[in-house]
């Protein structure tokens, strides 16, 4: 069974940071992700890195010089850190995973990804 599980969420003010955690079963996959969804809002693509094949990662415009994702293959754990947060920032950040081949920006619709963790919560004061 996969299981992705997030951890790192919380409360930080504005210019602040945060680093998520996904730890994974333990199972390959070809790329994994963080979505985030904030009330009312439709769940969107933040960021996504290749997990076997290579390590490119792939960012939304709005996160691009502050959001860096990563992962330790070792730990089977993927990472968000998140720096200079802003307000809009402000969402339950999912971990998501899949087997699809999806190179460059290919993987950036919530409906590529079929594994999903619970969610963090990361609230951005101002």
């Amino acid at each position: 069974q996969v299981q992705l599980v997030e951890s790192g969420g919380g409360l930080v003010q504005a210019g602040g940071s945060v680093r998520l955690s996904c730890a994974t079963s333990g199972r390959a996959f070809s790329k994994m992700g963080w979505f985030r969804q904030a009330p009312g809002k439709e769940r969107e693509f933040v960021a996504a890195i290749r997990w076997n094949g290579g390590s490119s990662t792939d960012y939304t415009d709005s996160v691009k010089g502050r959001f860096t994702i990563s992962r330790d293959s070792a730990k089977n754990t993927v990472y968000l850190q998140m720096n200079s947060l802003k307000p809009e920032d402000t969402a339950v950040y999912f971990c998501a995973a899949t087997n699809l081949f999806l190179p460059g920006t290919a993987g950036r619709r919530p409906s590529q990804y079929p594994y999903w963790g619970q969610g963090t919560q990361v609230t951005v004061s101002s």
